[in-house]
């Protein structure tokens, strides 16, 4: 599957992190130090090229806490801390409208392209929806690792509480399901407000193709 570059990179982090901790030692003090210096290694063998920056190996405070978890499910009081501050993070659209153009929104969920060091920064990015999830009844090939969004809808229905709860999730997943897999599309600047919303609309549309 097509990633975008600063995902890769940050799991690459994760997964080196959480290997040569669990192998150094049992210690937190060890964790710590196989952490830096996996870091250390990382930040060495990775060279800025076009867009794509050093700064993307740099964990902020969400990041960090899951790392420490590793591949375990966080603990109900961490979870809930991740949760909040995420949700604090969210910037809701000022004018309270969740939708856009779905067309538009289809366009975004196909195209994996856009953070790559080989890509225009002034390009548009995509969603790379179909990586994780399935769209339309249509697709022949897309990904597992979420849930099918095949009637979303349709299922969930279309009101503004669903509107917004969406909203918020593809806006940074991170306020709903701390250590998701899921990239925090708006928090980290991959797609804008108006990209977001025409995804909702794709979402949410009742003459979009997910809800036929």
């Amino acid at each position: 599957m097509r990633r975008l570059r600063w995902a890769v990179l940050s799991a690459t982090v994760v997964a080196a992190a959480v290997l040569l901790g669990g192998c150094a030692a049992t210690t937190s003090g060890k964790q710590d130090d196989a952490m830096a210096k996996t870091v250390a290694m990382l930040k060495s063998s990775f060279h800025e090229r076009g867009q794509a920056k050093l700064d993307r190996l740099d964990q902020d405070e969400t990041q960090r806490l899951c790392t420490d978890v590793g591949t375990k499910t966080p603990p109900k009081e961490l979870a809930q801390k991740i949760e909040q501050i995420n949700l604090a993070l969210i910037n809701w659209p000022a004018d309270g409208k969740y939708l856009g153009d779905w067309k538009n929104g289809e366009k975004i969920a196909q195209e994996g392209r856009g953070m790559q060091y080989s890509d225009d920064p002034k390009g548009a990015v995509g969603a790379n929806c179909y990586a994780c999830h399935q769209l339309t009844k249509e697709e022949v090939s897309f990904g597992t690792i979420g849930p099918s969004l095949y009637n979303f809808g349709k299922l969930r229905g279309y009101g503004p509480d669903m509107q917004k709860y969406a909203y918020g999730k593809v806006y940074d997943a991170e306020a709903y399901n701390a250590c998701t897999n899921m990239p925090r599309f708006g928090h980290k600047g991959i797609l804008t407000e108006q990209q977001i919303r025409d995804v909702m609309a794709l979402l949410f549309d009742p003459a979009s193709p997910v809800n036929q």
